[in-house]
């Protein structure tokens, strides 16, 4: 071949090249240009997986992991990578059948704050891969206990008083003619039937503040107002247990709420502080702003609450005494309209208490918005409610808004009552 035909061949394998090149360039940008950006669909399914709020398990033909996802180790599905023993079975079963079923994974020795109730489904995905789908069913699981004991409680205490007052009537009609015994059955009858009309209005109460109802329109209360008028509902019930109430100067504090509310709130603190402590000693209430939010707190040197009920103290119809709660009338749903109240305002109430020592109990409820020129309050010294003129406090008694020298130690401690837990009182 002649050098300009073999020129003339390179020169023609170049620009074939070229268009060769360049065709194969706008077909990649083309493609480029069409093809989807962002992740794949395999990528989602992975970070769908891995996000899910249910437990998720991959298992093989030979019921290994293949995929799980963080929450799959919340609800204890996986340990140290290795599948719950049940979860595994009930795979290798599924891979057999072809057929989904249901089991039961909930833990055998539940952790502290940790799920209660997981039931799972296992689903067969072909060439003998299994799926384990998993849901914490714990809320469900308490919110039914919770409705059970409910209905048992409200059935025994309406059955108390009912029986009570059936019995004592049939006892007015066998003494029909003796005046003495037919006052005496009477005055029981209207114990009985003041106790049981007493238990209906607070259960009615609680069902407004869980819900039931809406709440009326908060306006601006003055604090101080609703302490006066808590100390008016108790002061006879103090009297006559020879018990002094003491409480500090009036604070000017204003909060935004329902006045009726608060004070039916505040009273039930106060009647339990006078029913669960020993004739004469004291009791007290102290007024400050702390961090936003108008503390009341209710002082007494009774008997105190175990550290084992004072979580329980708020549950509906739970009494830590129930001799005492018995004894003085007490329906057991004081303190969890108390906890209800402070959550429909926006706070809490907060418990201290040591046997023998005494409780203070603290109703939280935050500072009216435009009362942002009140600084902190310090209590000042305490005034003697009992008696309207006296001034003097008992020896027995500090400074109210103080606890206990031990309240200081465990001050971080303290029981916090969460706003969406449902509960009952002590007493009241």
């Amino acid at each position: 071949m002649t050098a300009p035909a073999s020129f003339a061949l390179a020169l023609a394998a170049s620009v074939v090249g070229l268009l060769v090149g360049f065709l194969i360039g706008r077909f990649r940008l083309t493609y480029n240009r069409m093809r989807p950006q962002g992740p794949t669909t395999a990528q989602l399914l992975e970070r769908f997986v891995r996000s899910s709020n249910s437990g998720v398990l991959m298992l093989n033909r030979f019921g290994d992991l293949v995929l799980h996802n963080h929450r799959a180790e919340d609800l204890g599905l996986v340990r140290n990578n290795r599948v719950d023993v049940r979860a595994r079975k009930a795979a290798e079963q599924v891979a057999d059948s072809e057929v989904p079923t249901e089991i039961d994974l909930s833990p055998l020795a539940v952790r502290r704050r940790g799920p209660e109730a997981v039931l799972g489904e296992v689903r067969p995905l072909g060439d003998g891969f299994t799926v384990v789908e998993a849901a914490d069913h714990s809320d469900a699981v308490r919110l039914e206990a919770t409705r059970r004991d409910f209905v048992a409680n409200v059935s025994h205490e309406l059955k108390t008083p009912v029986g009570a007052i059936a019995v004592l009537a049939e006892a007015v009609l066998d003494a029909a003619d003796d005046a003495d015994e037919v006052r005496r059955f009477g005055e029981k009858i209207l114990r009985e039937s003041t106790r049981l009309g007493k238990l209906v209005t607070e259960l009615i109460a609680l069902s407004r503040l869980q819900g039931a109802e809406k709440l009326p329109e908060l306006t601006v209360v003055d604090i101080d107002t609703v302490v006066d008028e808590a100390l008016g509902r108790t002061r006879l019930a103090a009297e006559s247990a020879g018990i002094d109430i003491t409480t500090d100067s009036a604070s000017g504090l204003a909060v935004e709420g329902d006045r009726t509310l608060l004070v039916t709130a505040l009273s039930n603190l106060l009647d339990n502080a006078v029913a669960y402590s020993p004739a004469g000693s004291p009791v007290s209430i102290s007024r400050k702003l702390v961090d936003g939010y108008v503390e009341v707190a209710v002082t007494d040197r009774g008997i105190g609450i175990a550290e084992a009920d004072q979580q329980r103290v708020f549950e509906r119809f739970y009494r830590s005494d129930k001799a005492r709660s018995r004894a003085t009338g007490g329906t057991g749903l004081g303190l969890a309209i108390v906890k209800h109240v402070a959550a429909n305002h926006g706070g809490e109430v907060r418990l201290w208490s040591s046997p023998g020592v005494g409780s203070t109990f603290t109703l939280r409820v935050p500072v009216h918005p435009e009362a942002t020129d009140v600084r902190e309050q310090v209590p000042s010294a305490p005034v003697a409610m009992s008696a309207p003129a006296a001034t003097s406090v008992p020896a027995a008694m500090p400074a109210p808004a103080v606890p206990p020298e031990p309240n200081r130690r465990v001050e971080q401690a303290v029981h916090a009552v969460p706003q969406k837990s449902t509960g009952g009182g002590e007493a009241s």
